[in-house]
């Protein structure tokens, strides 16, 4: 048996895990949450039993975190779960830490550690939550320093893991025929930094540049020359979209982990990044080119650089493959069962 095989066998020791998160893939929208939902599978996949209280649609205003505290109280209640498994710190952290008695586990994603310090209350809820927890995952190391900078609880009991890439829904194909296409996946806002790319690749005059996701920047986009708006898609469409590029960019002013940069790099495309954040942890300079996102020269240079790199490109892939989500399901199962067995971080 190689290592892989060993690392993604299935687990005799079955756990209970109540799953609770504030995204969700739903019928509404199937692109929320989805790294959620990857591991989640991945998990049952190994044999465990899963129960989910979660939020599966953006609409609805804070009143739904109600709804899913009462959901999350009476599926702890009914399911009586081995360890309860929280995506974001506050609320979901929040509420699955006082629905129920059962050990918990609680990933942080960004922007429930951004919120730290910046939203009333929300401190000195991260730190009940902290304080609950047998071990807090972070995605990226990035995070973790600034979580427990903000929140001195988490020292000592925060692991890194992020929530990896399907390896066979990002697969490697050919480069497209025709002109160089760029493409940038997420919302349209000033975090994404998508104007300054917008210019940088005006400045560098080849190609096309698509952007998928909706946001309130979509008008400072809308008329450039070259510049395509494809407005938000299903996450299906997703792999066909990178494949169909040779180059994806996400060039954010942060960008904690970098999910979208990850699965382009699975899927054998070079990518533009950021060097704020998660990025710099996995893409390697043969995969791509990470820039200062301030910097408009620096992200020009950028775009033409990342052209010039092989499509497909191995390099990118190779890097990616260390975060197939089969592996990354077994270092939160591993996580999981410490907690259900009453041993921290």
């Amino acid at each position: 048996m190689t290592e892989v095989e060993s690392d993604t066998s299935i687990n005799l020791n079955a756990m209970r895990i109540l799953l609770v998160s504030q995204m969700y893939p739903g019928p509404a929208d199937p692109d929320l949450g989805v790294f959620v939902r990857g591991l989640e599978e991945q998990l049952a996949a190994r044999g465990h039993d899963l129960e989910r209280a979660v939020l599966d649609r953006r609409a609805g205003g804070k009143r739904r975190y109600l709804e899913l505290a009462r959901d999350t109280v009476a599926a702890a209640r009914r399911f009586r779960p081995d360890v309860a498994y929280a995506h974001f710190l506050v609320p979901t952290g929040l509420i699955a830490a006082l629905a129920g008695r059962a050990p918990l586990v609680v990933t942080a994603h960004g922007q429930d550690v951004a919120n730290v310090g910046a939203i009333p209350g929300v401190r000195a809820a991260t730190r009940l939550v902290a304080r609950r927890a047998a071990t807090i995952v972070a995605v990226s190391d990035y995070l973790r320093r600034e979580l427990e900078a903000k929140v001195p609880e988490a020292r000592g009991k925060t692991e890194v893991v992020d929530c990896g890439v399907d390896l066979e829904r990002f697969r490697i194909e050919p480069a497209p025929d025709g002109d160089l296409r760029f493409l940038c996946v997420g919302s349209l806002i000033e975090r994404k930094n998508v104007v300054r790319l917008a210019r940088a690749f005006e400045r560098l005059g080849e190609g096309t540049l698509t952007f998928v996701g909706g946001g309130p920047l979509r008008p400072q986009l809308a008329g450039r020359a070259g510049i395509e708006l494809s407005g938000a898609l299903p996450y299906d469409l997703i792999p066909g979209l990178i494949t169909a590029s040779h180059v994806v960019c996400q060039p954010s002013l942060i960008e904690p982990f970098g999910q979208a940069t990850l699965e382009a790099m699975a899927s054998g495309r070079s990518v533009v990044g950021t060097r704020v954040g998660g990025h710099p942890e996995f893409v390697s300079p043969e995969a791509g080119v990470l820039v200062d996102p301030t910097d408009e020269d620096a992200l020009v240079a950028a775009l033409g650089l990342a052209a010039a790199l092989p499509c497909p490109n191995p390099a990118a892939r190779a890097a990616a493959e260390v975060h197939d989500v089969r592996r990354q399901a077994v270092r939160v199962e591993a996580i999981l069962e410490r907690a259900a067995r009453g041993s921290q971080a």
